[in-house]
């Protein structure tokens, strides 16, 4: 922990001219390569019968090639966002009256919304609280007959624990469809492991997100599903490609040419670029070690974290008002501005709440009240990261004062 001396020497010297964002605009960042590799795509689209092309244009399929092999799948489906992508996971399963899908409640909102888009009951599902990853002892104790598959998401940048889960769908067989499918929300995760495989690889699909606050991004949206299945690879294509490939329904869910070719150049930097967050998660948990009002992040034997969030919890006595005073110190004197990453889904959206009547989470609504995760980026500095570390050792200790 740095020492209250070294605390007041870098807070009054170091200061923000403008609120950081605990999840920045920008979560990766471009090279010159990036950029010509648009341009280049750009102007080679320019001939009149050649323009920016289809799903087969040879840019995008190197890409996906690129990004299945990355992750070590069979198949790589290009797409226009995660969120898209969660909705086509869902149209897969074929979902029928009374069908249920396990969700983890502390979650982004969109896997929800995709199961109940697509006429699906979820069913919510508590975390661990050392990786905020569905809990597979949970998940079992919510399967029913009516289970058709468990969404679970790679939180912050840590895979879920995929070999549990998809032991507990074995046992768990519909019967029917048989086993529940698995599937994999990705979006935070680009680039982490598990057990020596990369996120992606395990499970029935996952669905990746390159928004411009991800870990790597194709101008700002875009995204893709990895999958070692050929005829769900089918379904997708058709899906996003108006229903051609398999002659059934679909939309326009696709990638652009540019994208993807600025795609495969932040693909080779992927690696760089999560070392570099982790270098500053290595650092922030040394600077906020020994803080007793504060449980740092966790990574457990064979998992690779990525760090696209540095979560914290503070002790169970300091939630709710405690940890949003804190919040409060650090964004209003300090400039840094935490982002609580995230409460149960059915607190936040009313009509994911409507559709989750007489579901209780204790756990997962005491966590969404004690986690916070303050601003990191690849390109923080160690000066900046000092700053965070000490901004909030000086937060908790006057939180701790106050009564």
């Amino acid at each position: 922990m740095i020492d209250r001396e070294r605390r007041r020497e870098v807070l009054a010297k170091y200061r923000p001219e403008r609120t950081w964002l605990g999840e920045p605009m920008l979560g990766g960042w471009y090279t010159e390569e990036e950029i010509e590799a648009a341009v280049e795509a750009i102007r080679s689209s320019m001939d009149w019968l050649t323009g920016f092309g289809w799903p087969d244009d040879p840019t995008v399929v190197r890409f996906e090639r690129e990004f299945a092999e990355y992750c070590g799948t069979e198949y790589c489906i290009s797409i226009n966002g995660a969120g898209t992508g969660l909705d086509m996971a869902v149209r897969c399963l074929g979902l029928e009256p009374g069908d249920e899908v396990i969700v983890p409640a502390i979650n982004f909102v969109a896997s929800s919304l995709a199961v109940i888009g697509q006429g699906g009951k979820v069913v919510f599902c508590e975390v661990d609280p050392k990786t905020l990853c569905a809990d597979p002892e949970d998940v079992e104790r919510r399967m029913t007959s009516r289970t058709r598959a468990i969404i679970v998401t790679h939180m912050n940048g840590i895979s879920a624990d995929m070999d549990a889960l998809l032991e507990v769908a074995e046992r768990h067989p519909h019967p029917k469809h048989g086993p529940p499918k698995v599937i994999g929300d990705a979006a935070r995760a680009c680039g982490g492991e598990y057990k020596g495989t990369k996120i992606g690889k395990k499970g029935w699909m996952n669905v990746f997100s390159f928004h411009t606050m991800k870990n790597m991004t194709t101008l700002g949206e875009g995204g893709a599903i990895t999958t070692d299945d050929p005829e769900v690879a089918k379904k997708l294509k058709s899906y996003r490609q108006f229903g051609w490939a398999a002659e059934s329904w679909g939309t326009n869910y696709k990638m652009t040419k540019v994208q993807a070719a600025v795609g495969s150049v932040q693909l080779r930097r992927l690696d760089e670029m999560i070392e570099r967050r982790r270098q500053v998660a290595r650092e922030r948990t040394e600077m906020l070690r020994g803080v007793p009002e504060l449980i740092l992040p966790e990574e457990p034997p064979g998992y690779k974290h990525t760090y696209y969030l540095y979560t914290i919890l503070v002790q169970p006595e300091w939630a709710g008002e405690k940890r949003d005073r804190l919040l409060q110190i650090l964004r209003e004197e300090y400039k840094v501005d935490c982002v609580v990453a995230n409460r149960p889904v059915y607190e936040v959206h009313p009509f994911i709440r409507r559709h989750a009547e007489g579901q209780h989470l204790p756990l997962s609504e005491e966590l969404g009240r004690r986690l916070f995760c303050p601003p990191t980026h690849p390109l923080m500095t160690h000066e900046q990261n000092e700053y965070i570390c000490a901004a909030i050792v000086e937060a908790v200790e006057r939180v701790r004062e106050e009564r």
